[in-house]
């Protein structure tokens, strides 16, 4: 009886450190620095200078801004949604729908204006999206979109910024 209980509380201990020093783990800030890949390179420095404190941590670190706090997910008039942190147009506002998420959400992005790679975060696979030119996380795209595409790019409202046509 007591080899089991010292069995089972150490398998608690043992799995209470691994969690908390999962959930504690700081997000990797993905900067253009350290990663040669993208046409412009900032600091995090420069970058902290140039975005809003919520702008860096969903664009620099990876960050999600809550659901339904974006005005852009209820934006439907014509323009086109720039990246936030460079500027470059990403998505048109054609290709926006309402996907019921809470962030703004659409089917196809301009092309070249986006790359992806893989998130394994939170216990799952996503392929998440980022800007082509500056590397900015924007948000996650998953297969359960609208037609043509059956894509749906489920973006960080603080991570564009819509201009009107």
């Amino acid at each position: 009886m007591k080899r089991r209980y010292l069995l089972e509380a150490g398998a608690v201990m043992f799995g209470t450190v691994w969690l908390s020093n999962y959930l504690r783990r700081k997000p990797k800030v993905m900067t253009a620095a350290k990663n040669n890949e993208f046409e412009i390179a900032k600091t995090e420095e420069e970058w902290r200078t140039t975005l809003t404190p919520e702008q860096f941590r969903v664009l620099r670190q990876h960050g999600t801004e809550r659901a339904g706090t974006s005005p852009l997910d209820k934006q439907y008039a014509a323009g086109e949604y720039l990246c936030a942190g460079c500027d470059l147009p990403l998505f048109t506002s054609d290709t926006k729908f309402n996907s019921g998420t809470g962030w703004p959400s659409f089917y196809a992005p301009i092309e070249g204006a986006i790359a992806t790679t893989i998130d394994k975060s939170f216990f799952m696979t996503r392929v998440e999206v980022h800007c082509s030119r500056c590397g900015g996380h924007l948000g996650h795209v998953f297969n359960d979109g609208p037609k043509p595409t059956g894509k749906r790019y489920c973006m960080n409202g603080v991570s564009l910024k819509f201009v009107a046509s």
